[in-house]
Order: C-alpha cells, then sequence, then structure tokens
C-alpha cells in the first residue's frame, strides 16, 4: 500500500484494528483480482501514486477512472442527494451525466470551470483512505458480471437518469429518499461493472418512478380536498 493511503488510514481511523483490517480488505481484493480487472477500491487506493505533483485537477481524477467516471459522478450525486436541501438541485445537476449517457459517451465530461479546479493530494489521501475500504466490503456483492447491459441500454440508463432527476425536484416531503437509493445502485453497478446489479436498479427505477407518480397524484388530490375549486 502507498504511503499517501497509509497516512490516510492513519487520520481516518482511531482503531489500529480497524486501521489494520481495512488495508487487509484492499490487499486481499488486490491479489484476488482478475488481471484484467482492478476493483475500484483498488484504483482508487492507487490513484494518487500517480499524481503529478501535490495538487490535482478534478478532470486529472475523473480520466484516472476512464470509463467507471459515470458510476464516481453518480455516486457523489446520490450520496449529496440525500440532503432534502439539495436533493433539488442534484436533481437538476443530474440532467448533465444523464445527457451524456444518451448520446454514448464513454466516460463523463465535466464543464471546464470545474475540471479545472484542484485538490491538494494531502486533504484528498484522508477522503480515499476513508472510501476505499468500504467500497471494497461492498465490492464482494457487486462485482463485474453480464457486461453486455452497459453497452445495450447506455442511452435507455440516461433516459431513465433523466426522470429521476426530475423525480427528486418534485416537491413531494421525501420523494427525494426512493431516488437516490436507486441512483446509488446505479453508481456502484457501473463502478464495478456489473450488469446483474445494472438491471435491478433499471427494475428499482422503474418503481421508483411509479411511486412518484402516486405520491404527486395524492398531494394533487389531497390539496384539491382541502381547497376545492370554487365554480364560477
Amino acid at each position: 500500500m502507498s504511503g499517501l493511503l497509509l497516512f490516510a488510514a492513519c487520520n481516518t481511523f482511531p482503531s489500529v484494528l480497524v486501521k489494520r483490517r481495512a488495508m487487509r480488505i484492499i490487499g486481499a481484493m488486490a491479489e484476488d483480482a482478475d488481471p484484467d480487472y482492478l476493483p475500484t477500491s483498488v484504483q482508487l487506493a492507487r490513484m494518487l501514486d500517480r499524481a503529478p505533483g501535490p495538487r490535482v485537477s478534478i478532470g486529472w481524477l475523473v480520466e484516472q477512472l476512464g470509463r467507471r467516471s459515470f458510476g464516481l459522478t453518480l455516486l457523489v450525486m446520490a450520496v449529496v442527494g440525500f440532503v432534502p436541501g439539495a436533493s433539488t438541485v442534484i436533481g437538476v445537476l443530474m440532467a448533465w451525466p444523464a445527457i451524456q449517457m444518451v448520446l454514448g459517451h464513454e466516460t463523463t465530461v465535466l464543464p471546464g470551470l470545474v475540471a479545472r479546479r484542484e485538490i491538494e493530494v494531502g486533504r484528498l489521501a484522508p477522503i480515499i483512505g476513508a472510501v476505499a475500504p468500504r467500497l471494497a466490503w461492498l465490492e464482494r456483492l457487486i462485482r463485474p458480471r453480464w457486461p453486455p447491459p452497459f453497452h445495450i441500454t447506455k442511452r435507455l440508463t440516461g433516459i431513465v437518469m433523466l426522470l429521476l432527476g426530475l423525480s427528486m425536484v418534485v416537491p413531494v416531503p421525501f420523494g427525494h429518499v426512493v431516488p437516490a437509493l436507486v441512483v446509488m445502485l446505479l453508481a456502484l453497478a457501473y463502478l464495478e461493472e456489473d450488469g446483474v446489479a445494472l438491471l435491478l436498479a433499471l427494475v428499482a427505477a422503474v418503481v421508483s418512478l411509479g411511486i412518484t407518480s402516486v405520491e404527486v397524484w395524492g398531494t394533487v388530490e389531497t390539496i384539491d380536498w382541502i381547497d376545492p375549486a370554487r365554480p364560477r
């Protein structure tokens, strides 16, 4: 494990046992990994070894993940989307990667202003040190399986993402929770290239959109019952 990751782990986990366990998990994932496939947790852990300097741009980070960059973008959006006040903004921003998926892009293309923004490696290391072990645990459940759906359903997934983003904007109490969960599952599917998880996420998206439709209809009916329109 790199010195940067070791430093990150030491500053993230208070318990020595937890630190050692986290490093063992990532090490085991690297040893058991298919030579043609590197788990995202291992890729993240090794990413800063290739840092060109003490500061790296967000565009450089996305470039290192390659085709998995969609998964990372969606995962960040899903986590932030759980915050009630931020869910509306995230719902709008979700159109950016969704449209790129509809257009068939292989990787996420960030706006120039965002891509050029730089982050200090020293500040990024503890974050990766905290995320990588947890992602390694999830990789025991979500792993590379059945790749064809990613090539067949990319545009369909983009359309679903647009609809999920729209459902997060709808002003329904707690209406953002289920769509955010579905986006998180989609993100993990793309991060680990798990076709089975992708299909499950698409099915869950249909259910989520159905729930949102029912909630909107129920809200409209409730408002109409409380304050019925007066005939002219």
